[in-house]
């Protein structure tokens, strides 16, 4: 069954029409949006001179972005271009001054849990694709999902990103609502998931409503690349070769309510230069339209996938000095905006990611669906190799070691402090006053109920540091809390 629909639309961006495929529901009629914010031309011709700057301009860039304003395309064009060394040095150290100045040693953990593998795109370097026959298909059952957030919670889990492949089962849309009310009430002992963030398919704008219903904290949608040539070429088959229906996606869930949205592109398919161009544009596109850009921003490089030649040889593929170079520009560029770290990372290079700019990490993670429950079973079923086979102790004792403040503060989404109301806070440095005795809680709460006597006596420790640390205004917030959780009571937060 196939519809159009068109309409004239308010926002001055020019409708098109499109079809809506049956995917094991209704058809639904949609309303196209060209994503004319994405500009190439304007993009190549900011990178055109393709040239290393002068010395003289880079201090001057840094000096600039060490007042924590951001950058512009121009000057994040402009430094993505430096190649010497003692250069690149001073771009990752900036970057290391800012991450600490706003974040201190906050370092948020969460784990990506996938409900299916099921498809029907046609996406080259996905194991999801549909093609694969390799790939065992799995679309887990409500039960079947309890059980996996059992198991996170047992590890310590409070935050999860649910994922699921763009292929719905015969419940359809519901399957997805659903499931989300099955990990927010599924419970073990005095553990729970906090906050359910979502990496869906791009939605309707009644669909997002629906979710920001269902109460997610951020949706999460990766572009793949902004290159729409390398888009088509990547793209076969499926709802998901709709390159203006996904970019436009944030537009109709923030016109939901939902006001924390996660992007990214998947680096290695086009230049992660052209990349970080139009995620600038995007971020602007946002801000003018919205008046706030993304809560989060991915940083997912290829890795080998189940059936996919393409993810075994990134046509663009990223070196680590590139890739850490670009985390340290984009934490210049957008200084109050969070940045993601997968798994998909080895451990020395997630490591290296930290002080340059991220702030969010997964733990312990697996990419098939029922892969907690069953963690010594075949990864096949997963969406791609992971780098990073650590168990969630295991992260949390490396980060400690490296000084690090495991968090697993949810406080913001529940509380109301998201888009607008959290960059109110973050940008005069105001947020420090919640974060951090947030992350202290919650960071004690983990080390009571989940951690082993090492990792407890080694985070005591670091809460000791980070108290000392703190100034008094932080520690009159802090300590009552800390008492609280030590004394018995869970989920303390301000």
């Amino acid at each position: 069954m196939r519809t159009t629909s068109r309409l004239g639309l308010a926002t001055g961006i020019p409708a098109i029409t499109v079809a809506s495929e049956r995917q094991g529901e209704e058809a639904i009629l949609i309303t196209q949006e060209r994503a004319d914010f994405i500009n190439e031309q304007e993009i190549e011709g900011i990178l055109t001179p393709r040239r290393r700057p002068a010395s003289a301009m880079v201090h001057e860039l840094l000096a600039k972005a060490r007042e924590m304003r951001g950058l512009s395309m121009e000057e994040v064009a402009c430094l993505s271009y430096v190649e010497q060394p003692e250069l690149v040095a001073q771009i990752l150290a900036a970057a290391k001054k800012i991450k600490e100045e706003i974040y201190g040693t906050r370092l948020v953990l969460f784990a990506p849990l996938y409900i299916s593998n099921r498809c029907m795109n046609e996406c080259t370097y996905c194991a999801f694709r549909a093609t694969n026959t390799s790939l065992k298909r799995r679309t887990l059952d409500q039960e079947e999902i309890a059980e996996e957030t059992r198991t996170l919670i047992r590890q310590g889990h409070k935050r999860v990103l649910m994922v699921s492949g763009e292929a719905l089962p015969e419940e359809g849309f519901q399957y997805i609502l659903d499931s989300i009310a099955t990990i927010y009430k599924t419970k073990v002992g005095p553990g729970e998931i906090r906050r359910v963030n979502v990496n869906l398919a791009p939605q309707t704008t009644e669909r997002f409503r629906q979710l920001k219903q269902a109460e997610i904290g951020t949706f999460q949608l990766f572009q793949e690349t902004y290159h729409r040539p390398t888009y088509a070429a990547v793209h076969l088959k499926g709802s998901k070769r709709d390159y203006d229906w996904r970019t436009t996606a944030f537009d109709r869930a923030m016109e939901a309510g939902i006001d924390d949205v996660g992007i990214g592109v998947l680096f290695g398919l086009y230049d992660w230069r052209f990349e970080l161009m139009a995620m600038m544009q995007h971020i602007r596109h946002l801000e003018e339209k919205f008046g706030v850009g993304p809560h989060t921003i991915s940083f997912p490089r290829i890795e080998p996938a189940a059936g996919s030649d393409l993810a075994s040889r990134p046509p663009h593929a990223v070196s680590d000095a590139d890739f850490l170079k670009m985390i340290a520009i984009m934490r210049l560029a957008v200084p109050y905006t969070g940045m993601i770290m997968s798994t998909r990372e080895t451990a020395d290079v997630r490591r290296a990611t930290l002080e340059l700019g991220i702030s969010q990490i997964s733990a312990g993670s697996r990419t098939d669906p029922g892969g907690y429950k069953d963690a010594e079973a075949d990864e096949n079923g997963g969406q791609f190799q992971l780098g990073d086979h650590r168990t969630v102790e295991e992260v949390v004792n490396d980060v400690v070691k490296l000084g690090f403040l495991p968090s697993f503060c949810t406080a913001c989404y529940r509380t109301g402090r998201t888009g607008h109301d959290f960059m109110d806070l973050a940008k005069p440095g105001e947020i420090k006053y919640h974060c951090h005795p947030n992350a202290i809680a919650t960071f004690q709460e983990y080390l009571c109920d989940y951690a082993g006597p090492g990792t407890k006596s080694a985070g005591e420790d670091l809460i000791s540091i980070e108290l000392n640390n703190m100034d008094g205004k932080q520690t009159a917030i802090a300590l009552p809390m800390l008492n609280q959780v030590r004394g018995g009571e869970r989920d303390v937060f301000i």
